[in-house]
């Protein structure tokens, strides 16, 4: 498969890459940085651009299987109003549809499901400007005609990759965190095996 990977020198990101290299694929990392991707190998295209360049994204797709959007905020960005995620998914679309790939999974958080307690209170309350960016984001993914996954994990942490409990429009029971890798694993899966397709799916360890 031929995938390509936004947000690929962020923590998920980069786990997508090193999974999706060695289940043999061919692999484009997009960044707007690419001299943090240190990784140099056969099965690995490091493309420079900005993810909300649709002209430079549509080249970057053309040729594409799926694609992994492993984009995010950094902590301190993610505290304040902004409407990146929402328009560098819209940039992203757009170029799907001018490049014709179909598959997209993306990564978004928990912190958008209605669930009862202080605990999530707290972190909407935190998170609220980042959930309004991630709300907006998932709209405008519903509003295409792709064949679309978005994953909803909880608090992220690192570790090793193991099989996330899986439950589509809410969160597993006592769902407090999940690993980085694991988040990256399912996205890849789905995408591997065309599962989940226009499903919103919350994840755990």
């Amino acid at each position: 498969m031929k995938l390509l990977v936004l947000g690929a020198t962020g923590h998920i990101g980069g786990e997508v890459v090193d999974l999706a290299l060695g289940r043999g694929h061919l692999v484009t990392a997009y960044a707007r940085t690419p001299q943090k991707i240190q990784r140099r190998e056969p099965s690995l295209i490091v493309e420079q651009g900005d993810a909300l360049d649709v002209e430079r994204l549509t080249d970057a797709l053309r040729g594409q299987d799926a694609v992994v959007s492993a984009l995010g905020l950094p902590a301190r960005q993610a505290l304040r109003p902004s409407s990146f995620m929402a328009e560098s998914m819209a940039s992203t679309v757009a170029a799907m549809r001018r490049a014709q790939v179909r598959r997209l999974a993306v990564v978004s958080a928990a912190v958008l499901f209605p669930m009862p307690g202080l605990f999530y209170a707290f972190f909407r309350w935190l998170l609220k400007h980042h959930a309004r960016d991630l709300s907006a984001m998932e709209s405008v993914i519903r509003g295409t005609d792709v064949a679309w996954t978005v994953a909803r994990p909880p608090r992220l942490v690192s570790g090793e990759a193991g099989a996330a409990r899986v439950v589509v429009d809410g969160l597993p029971p006592r769902a407090r965190s999940i690993s980085f890798r694991s988040v990256a694993a399912f996205l890849l899966e789905c995408v591997e095996r065309d599962e989940h397709v226009r499903q919103i799916v919350g994840l755990s360890k």
